[in-house]
C-alpha cells in the first residue's frame, strides 16, 4: 500500500507539472504518459481539486492551470543542475546577445533554489567546464528575444536589412514565423510584405528592428510543413 501511495504521490506531482507546461492536456495523453486508465486519471484530477489546485476543465478538450497560478519552486536532483550548467555554457557561445542575456538571467534565477551544496558542484563544474565553436566566427546579433517575442505574439516587424548577396539595405515589414539556428548564424522564416514570399533572413544581417503594434492572421502552415516545400521546390528545380 505504501509502494501504491508513494507513485500516486509522484504521479500527481507529475502531472501538476504537466498541466503547468502544457496549455490544454487531456485525460487520455495523461493516462497513456502515466500508463493508467482515464478513470485514474480523473481520480487524480479530483484529487489535485481537492488539494486547492485551481484545475479548469475545458469540457471535451482538457484540462488547464487557471490563469495566474504558479507551483511554488521546485528542487533539482545533482544531475538537472549539471544538465542546466552544460546548457549554459552552450547558451554562452550562442551569436545572439539577447538570446545570452534572458538565458543567464534565467539561469540564475533558477540556480537560487538550488540547495547550497548543489550549488557549490554546479559553480564547480561551470568552471571546469568550455565549449568553443568549430569556426571561430565574429558575426553576432541582438534580436533573437524581440523577434520571438513578436513571433508568439503576431506582431509586425520593421526592420532595416542588409542583404548578404546584394549588399543592398532595404526596409522590410514581416510577419515572424519561424527561428532556425545553422550554429554560425541565427536565421528568422518570415513572409516579406515587400516581396510577398517567405524570406529568410540572418539575424546579423538586421541593423535595426520595431516590433510594430499591428497584428497579422496567425499562419496556418507548420514548420515541418515549410521545410517540405522548400525541399520540393528543390528537386523540382535542381
Amino acid at each position: 500500500m505504501e509502494h501504491n501511495d508513494t507513485k500516486r504521490l509522484s504521479r500527481l506531482t507529475a502531472i501538476l507539472t504537466q498541466l503547468q507546461t502544457k496549455k490544454l492536456i487531456t485525460a487520455a495523453e495523461l493516462a497513456k504518459k502515466h500508463n493508467v486508465s482515464i478513470r485514474t486519471i480523473y481520480r487524480d484530477i479530483r484529487a489535485l481539486e481537492q488539494g486547492g489546485i485551481p484545475i479548469f476543465t475545458d469540457e471535451g478538450k482538457g484540462y488547464s492551470l487557471l490563469d495566474g497560478y504558479r507551483m511554488p519552486p521546485i528542487s533539482f536532483t545533482e544531475s538537472e543542475a549539471n544538465a542546466l550548467v552544460t546548457a549554459e555554457q552552450l547558451v554562452i557561445k550562442n551569436k545572439d546577445a539577447s538570446f545570452v542575456r534572458e538565458y543567464v538571467g534565467a539561469i540564475s534565477k533558477i540556480k537560487s533554489v538550488l540547495r547550497k551544496s548543489t550549488q557549490e558542484k554546479a559553480n564547480m563544474l561551470a568552471a571546469r567546464m568550455e565549449f568553443r565553436p568549430l569556426l571561430e566566427t565574429t558575426q553576432t546579433s541582438n534580436y533573437l528575444s524581440a523577434l520571438q517575442l513578436a513571433l508568439t505574439s503576431y506582431k509586425l516587424v520593421k526592420l532595416t536589412y542588409n542583404s548578404l548577396d546584394t549588399n543592398e539595405t532595404t526596409q522590410r515589414i514581416i510577419e515572424p514565423f519561424a527561428l532556425y539556428n545553422t550554429q554560425e548564424n541565427w536565421l528568422l522564416i518570415a513572409i516579406c510584405r515587400l516581396r510577398k514570399e517567405h524570406r529568410t533572413f540572418r539575424l546579423d544581417r538586421i541593423e535595426s528592428l520595431e516590433i510594430l503594434d499591428e497584428t497579422f492572421v496567425p499562419h496556418k502552415m507548420t514548420l515541418p510543413e515549410y521545410f517540405e516545400i522548400c525541399r520540393a521546390k528543390s528537386f523540382a528545380n535542381p
